[in-house]
């Protein structure tokens, strides 16, 4: 799993720079640096919150962060899109 790969998705999903994202998640921002350049990762608690605060659900961050080795029958590539379009969905703006 790329979490770093998603993390930097979803920053540019929500238009949220790297010190944003830290404030949102009430971690240091260099923790976020670290989680996108893949030295770490981030816990289960900082995913909860990462999907809780950005309206992205927590199973879409993780497809997100998926790689070709960690699936079966699908491209990396086909998976990235996949999770792309159905972010960008989430965080259309609803008609009334």
């Amino acid at each position: 799993m790329n979490y770093g790969k998603a993390f930097k998705i979803v920053r540019a999903l929500t238009g949220l720079r790297q010190k944003e994202l830290a404030q949102l998640l009430d971690i240091d921002p260099s923790h976020i640096s670290l989680i996108e350049k893949g030295t770490r990762n981030p816990s289960m608690n900082t995913l909860e919150t990462l999907a809780q605060k950005t309206g992205i659900p927590v199973h879409l961050v993780s497809l997100l962060a998926s790689e070709e080795a960690d699936l079966k029958g699908a491209t990396a590539e086909e998976l990235h899109l996949v999770g792309e379009s159905l972010a960008q969905l989430l965080l259309k703006p609803q008609k009334a």
